[in-house]
């Protein structure tokens, strides 16, 4: 229980103040953010709310799409993941999910699109690391390497990541988008070595998975994935961090929200722990 982690966007019906309070009355103590709400709230306001509630932020959701071929357009992406990194450190958390990016448009080059994401990090790592935050890497379901993420295993983001100090950029582990992969554990294994994993995120597979496939998160449980499994394999990787449930599902967010917090705590208990 002390470990559980509500990402925002599993509840995002609830405004912010409406999560703290819901988890208040549950018993939980960290969250995960994103940026888009946290704007429309404002920064101060968010890290101020939190803070006096006693919470602590596990992550901040997103920086990335790193991928941009043109100088204009590489420019204002640094830009935009160097506000990132402030707003993480603001909210007094020492994690930035990172999504890299999808190929631009018109390209099929998958390997000069991960250059262009070492490149990056290269400036953005060590800004990041003056202000107390690390970079994390998260790998997503190959569906996604065309126009979000052409990191799409935990290899993947690990051969970037070691380039830089671990302290500096590491990676997340996401069982929605590894379940698949078999060589998943020896990654894991492969990061916990390192010192490399810096956030985990649960979410089951289900399908059918509905069109645009981003809201296609399952409830813990409702799907195919070994939750508990990939928990034990994380901590016998050295991972004591937060274990953040993070599911993008319409229908969760068309009911009470509330209600599924709790619905989400229960199934944790049952179904990760």
């Amino acid at each position: 229980m002390a470990r559980f982690s509500v990402n925002q966007m599993t509840v995002r019906q609830l405004s912010l103040p409406e999560l703290v309070k819901s988890c208040a009355g549950l018993g939980i103590g960290t969250v995960g953010l994103w940026r888009e709400p946290v704007a429309e709230y404002g920064l101060e306001a968010t890290a101020a709310l939190v803070r006096d509630a006693g919470l602590t932020v596990s992550s901040l959701c997103r920086g990335g799409f790193l991928t941009a071929a043109g100088p204009a357009a590489r420019e204002a992406a640094l830009a935009d993941n160097r506000a990132a990194i402030d707003e993480a450190a603001a909210l007094g958390t020492d994690t930035l999910v990172l999504v890299s990016g999808g190929l631009p448009d018109g390209s099929r080059d998958l390997a000069g699109a991960r250059e262009r994401i070492a490149d990056a990090l290269a400036v953005l790592a060590p800004y990041a690391a003056g202000r107390g935050v690390r970079l994390a890497i998260e790998p997503l379901h190959p569906m996604y390497a065309a126009d979000r993420c052409v990191v799409s295993t935990l290899g993947q983001a690990l051969d970037l990541a070691e380039r830089f100090p671990a302290g500096q950029v590491g990676v997340v582990v996401d069982t929605y988008h590894l379940w698949w992969d078999d060589r998943v554990a020896e990654q894991i294994r492969r990061a916990g070595e390192g010192g490399r994993i810096h956030c985990f995120q649960l979410a089951d597979w289900v399908t059918p998975l509905p069109e645009g496939v981003l809201t296609g998160r399952g409830q813990l449980g409702d799907g195919c994935v070994d939750l508990r499994w990939f928990r034990e394999r994380v901590e016998a990787a050295g991972w004591t961090g937060p274990v953040e449930v993070e599911l993008f599902n319409e229908g969760l967010w068309g009911r009470d929200g509330n209600e599924v917090l709790a619905e989400t705590l229960t199934r944790y208990r049952a179904h990760a722990c």
